[in-house]
């Protein structure tokens, strides 16, 4: 069962609060981020918010002063005084905007994956029409594994994050069909990441297959059942950790930080 610190929706036109609505399979957008810390830091915050922004414009919900009123509702919600390490979600629809804080789950060494033979409904965007991919989810426990999501034997995404596949100490993305998160795309300016098809038949060819999202961090899978694959290796994974718990330490106290023109 999810643990909610915040659960709450406005109307866009004036921010008043209304009953809170989740907005799963709507005509809109999200954006998941974490939170941490005390104060409050949000990794890679102002990524995240301007590709909501260009996501709202793309699909034709957004206005001129939307990035400021999510910013308000931000910061009327976000508690100096609290110690956070949590998922921080907004979605936008027509004429709704909903937030809500989650506690981020901790993943464990013996992560694997559970194929589903799916593909999200414009998976280059981070729309809100998951409720496939959420019913499946529903049935795992977090820490322990995620869906991988595929279509024609090629694998896409996991149902949380992006996925990378090392072969001979060389890094694979696939090449399309899923959502370019902002983690993946943190990582590509640090390594060198090559687009791939990557095939479930050809899968053992890789000694390491790794997640990088907000909810999962970086986090190196050990199986696959389905199709008998199993952790080789744990070097590039490693190096991912060290980058990314160096970008940890450098983010800036969330409050008052974003330029709210």
């Amino acid at each position: 069962m999810v643990n909610y610190l915040l659960k709450k929706s406005y109307q866009r036109k004036d921010l008043k609060e209304i009953k809170f609505r989740d907005l799963w399979n709507d005509h809109g957008v999200f954006t998941t981020m974490w939170i941490y810390g005390k104060p409050p830091r949000i990794l890679f915050f102002k990524s995240h918010i301007d590709n909501l922004i260009k996501s709202l414009k793309i699909y034709k919900i957004y206005e001129k002063k939307i990035k400021l009123k999510i910013l308000n509702l931000l910061n009327l919600n976000i508690k100096k005084n609290i110690k956070y390490n949590h998922l921080l979600r907004v979605a936008v629809k027509k004429n709704i905007i909903s937030i809500s804080l989650r506690k981020k789950i901790k993943t464990y060494k013996n992560f694997s994956l559970k194929i589903l033979n799916y593909k999200r409904i414009k998976p280059e965007y981070k729309n809100l029409k998951y409720l496939t991919i959420l019913k499946h989810l529903s049935k795992l426990d977090p820490s322990k594994s995620d869906i991988v999501l595929t279509v024609n034997n090629k694998i896409l995404e996991s149902g949380t994050s992006n996925l990378l596949f090392v072969s001979k100490n060389k890094v694979f993305s696939p090449i399309k069909n899923f959502y370019k998160g902002i983690n993946i795309k943190f990582f590509e300016k640090k390594i060198k990441i090559m687009k791939k098809n990557i095939f479930l038949k050809n899968i053992n060819n890789y000694e390491e297959i790794i997640l990088v999202g907000s909810g999962k961090g970086v986090t190196s899978v050990k199986k696959i059942n389905e199709v008998k694959w199993s952790k080789k290796s744990d070097k590039i994974y490693k190096k991912l950790i060290l980058i990314y718990n160096r970008e940890i330490k450098k983010q800036k106290n969330i409050l008052n930080i974003y330029d709210r023109s």
